[in-house]
């Protein structure tokens, strides 16, 4: 069969969402992060599209109902991180109307922040779903890639060839990884991915996939941007790839204390009616969704507030995760 990763504007029949439950990951900002999640909940939900929001426990089942509008369905599940892009499955089809499941192996992001359940939650769901599943032989997060639909994937050597992911793995040993697991033929190489991303340079946070061979890029916004030398870097290497590049604002500095936070807009999430974009108080905020919202004229776009979701090491795309529907064909 001829297995392929849909790219995320491919039609979808539910978005997984996981709920912020950790005090000690969120200190001081739990409920403003439970907040944020419920209210991308009720968006996406709004739009018309399931919405499958994973609790932790019978309390935060509750908070989280009291957050929620009916159309949000709950499910209790055992898990530790919110960030089921990462955790969750990955999910391919072939074009003939069947779905199958990839499960990488997961490490705490290079064994920073490992928790029970997110090591299980992945294969769980598939496996709920009635979905075949394949475990691979190599440590792999979703928000580490983004393709095109076309058998194009991006990605960044921060992370990808991170020693403390797969140390034993060069880049032509991933890139084969890529196209035996993943179906992805051709691999785009970033440098580095934002100053202070906890996932070591995940690329959701940096460039995202909006059409075939379109790249949406952040440019610098403000002499002080923390990350202007990382978007310039990125832009060079993805124009003389070839693909076609499309600039968005980015956030500018953006602080909490004395912490320079990986604010990006880039972290937005496509669903099959609604594109959902963190904002975090910036003075670009308005400009950010506006760029984005040009790039999906077939998709009503909103802005919603993220900054302490952010808070917590990740944004909506990151704590979210796809069905994609069966029948796409590439």
């Amino acid at each position: 069969m001829n297995w392929q990763m849909p790219p995320e504007w491919a039609p979808q029949d539910w978005l997984w969402i996981g709920f912020p439950h950790d005090a000690e990951e969120w200190p001081e900002v739990l409920g403003r992060a439970q907040e944020q999640i419920a209210a991308f909940a009720n968006a996406v939900a709004e739009s018309g599209q399931r919405v499958r929001l994973l609790v932790r426990d019978a309390a935060n089942e509750a908070r989280a109902r009291a957050l929620v509008s009916g159309a949000v369905a709950l499910e209790r599940r055992e898990f530790g991180d919110v960030w089921l892009r990462d955790t969750g499955p990955l999910v391919l089809t072939d074009g003939a109307g069947e779905r199958a499941a990839r499960r990488f192996g997961f490490n705490g992001w290079g064994g920073k922040y490992l928790m029970p359940g997110d090591q299980t939650v992945g294969a769980e769901l598939a496996h709920d779903e009635g979905l075949e599943l394949d475990s691979c032989d190599w440590i792999l997060e979703g928000g580490a890639i983004d393709g095109d639909g076309t058998n194009l994937v991006v990605t960044t050597e921060q992370c990808l060839l991170n020693p403390n992911r797969n140390p034993q793995l060069g880049r032509e040993d991933i890139e084969v990884r890529l196209g035996r697991d993943l179906g992805f033929a051709r691999v785009l190489w970033l440098g580095d991915g934002l100053l202070n991303d906890h996932t070591d340079g995940h690329v959701d946070n940096l460039a995202r996939f909006v059409a075939p061979g379109k790249l949406a890029l952040p440019r610098a916004t403000g002499a002080g941007d923390p990350n202007a030398a990382v978007y310039a870097d990125a832009k060079a290497r993805a124009e003389a790839f070839g693909v076609e590049v499309t600039e968005i604002p980015s956030p500018g500095l953006v602080t909490r204390g004395d912490l320079v936070e990986p604010a990006s807009y880039a972290n937005f999430a496509i669903t099959s009616k609604l594109v959902v974009v963190p904002t975090f108080g910036s003075p670009h905020d308005d400009d950010g969704v506006a760029a984005i919202a040009a790039l999906f004229p077939d998709r009503a776009t909103v802005g919603l507030p993220a900054d302490a979701v952010l808070a917590g090491g990740g944004g909506f795309h990151c704590a979210s995760q796809q069905m994609p529907s069966a029948g796409w064909q590439g």
